[in-house]
């Protein structure tokens, strides 16, 4: 078919029907965020077995945990710079081949030192994957398409992670929890084959492309790569990218309880066997994918109703949060495991209301340093996961177990995260800001 040789230009309506080649990235992000989540979330349900083979107590076991946030932390704006500077593509490789060795390594640890040097270089590598997932749909989508595919991307990645404990709990038991890492960790391999093969940093460099979905990305060749400048004084002085850091670092920190604490919780605060703790804890994942999902979908209409995207994503960010909140209080006084753990599901619904919008904004807000931008949005989130799992141990050990405490922790995360978004304005971009 046709391809436009200059610039993008409309083309008029009839004349040629846009091809649908962008949706690869859309297929790319979702599949990576399902392994990303995998990968990250199967030591929550191996850690019983880890503690018990290393004899690791709470807190040191909260030290496994935080090891990964940590690296993730800080290697974030590292990650999303490069992508920014190099294009995704090459960035996304060596984060994949990275984070899988280190998975599959996972299994080969000895004792708690070499336990948290392995989960580091786990983090170290799988920092900046979603910046730069998020950096490739701000070239390859339209802006209108945006928040959806992130909604979608989300959805995924949270159901990936949901029906990780039950699959990991069956390879243990077919294997060790120390083979189940390197299965595990072999996923990633066949990812990247597909993705070097088929993937293209530039729409214009794809042959399934043709000029009319090209009009439909006019510009995106201006975000793909070569802007290693970063504007950091306008970036840290934006109230608005303070506000996005803020709420990230206190929805990551209840999230972080999910994907690490929770079997454990299961077994020793609801008094559940280990096989019941592995199908309980889909509820939390599986339906904060689903809130993802809904915020994605209804977003667009929402900004209908509210008459601003602005608007829209403000109010989908407050509801989110203060609802999730009160979700967790209520899980706190119900004693029926499946009721509870129902509550919980709830409360992670509308967790994840809140977070197409968060990275819809890093892709408006940031434009052409997106990855940037959402890469120090996801490192100031880790830096809540890192509090999150050395704080719960650290409230075991002088609460005698009482997990209470740390689900009033949880709920008082949610609670402020709320204060946030109204101080924030999710959709102007920083190079406007600067012109004005």
């Amino acid at each position: 078919m046709a391809r436009m040789s200059e610039s993008a230009r409309p083309v008029p309506e009839g004349a040629l029907k846009p091809t649908r080649t962008r949706y690869w990235v859309i297929l790319f992000s979702v599949t990576l965020a399902v392994l990303a989540y995998i990968d990250r979330a199967c030591i929550s349900m191996a850690a019983p077995f880890m503690r018990e083979d290393m004899k690791l107590s709470a807190v040191e076991m909260g030290y496994v945990f935080s090891a990964f946030a940590l690296a993730y932390a800080l290697f974030e704006i590292p990650g999303g710079w490069m992508g920014d500077w190099l294009g995704p593509k090459r960035v996304l490789v060596r984060i994949v081949l990275w984070w899988s060795a280190f998975t599959a390594l996972t299994g080969a640890a000895k004792n708690l030192l070499s336990l948290v040097v392995i989960r580091f270089l786990f983090g170290a590598g799988e920092a900046g994957c979603f910046p730069n997932l998020t950096k490739a749909m701000t070239i390859w989508l339209p802006q209108r398409e945006r928040v959806k595919a992130q909604g979608i991307m989300w959805a995924f990645a949270r159901w990936g992670g949901a029906f990780t404990p039950p699959l990991m709990f069956l390879v243990i038991t077919g294997l060790s929890w120390r083979w189940a890492f390197v299965v595990f960790g072999a996923l990633g391999l066949v990812w990247c084959a597909f993705f070097i093969v088929i993937f293209k940093d530039n729409p214009r460099d794809h042959k399934g492309v043709n000029a009319a979905e090209l009009a439909l990305l006019e510009g995106s060749e201006k975000m793909v790569s070569g802007h290693a400048g970063v504007p950091w004084a306008r970036l840290v002085s934006s109230p608005t990218v303070w506000m996005l850091w803020a709420q990230y670092f206190l929805i990551s920190y209840p999230f972080y309880f999910y994907l690490t604490w929770l079997p454990t919780y299961l077994i020793e605060g609801l008094r559940l066997d280990r096989a019941q703790a592995s199908r309980f804890a889909i509820f939390p994942l599986l339906f904060a994918g689903t809130g993802s999902l809904v915020s994605g979908m209804i977003s667009a209409r929402v900004a209908r109703w509210t008459g601003s995207v602005s608007a829209a994503r403000r109010a989908l960010g407050m509801i989110g949060f203060f609802t999730a909140g009160l979700f967790i209080l209520l899980h706190i006084q119900i004693k029926e495991a499946w009721l509870a753990m129902l509550v919980m599901g709830f409360a992670t619904f509308f967790h994840d209301v809140t977070t197409p919008g968060a990275w819809g904004a890093c892709m408006d807000v940031g434009g052409k340093f997106a990855g940037t931008l959402s890469g120090s949005m996801n490192m100031m989130g880790n830096f809540g996961s890192l509090a999150s799992p050395i704080a719960m141990g650290y409230i075991l050990k002088y609460t005698g177990n009482n997990w209470t405490w740390c689900l009033y922790s949880v709920a008082a995360a949610y609670l402020l995260g709320t204060l946030c978004w109204p101080l924030m304005d999710p959709v102007t971009p920083l190079e406007e800001r600067r012109k004005r």
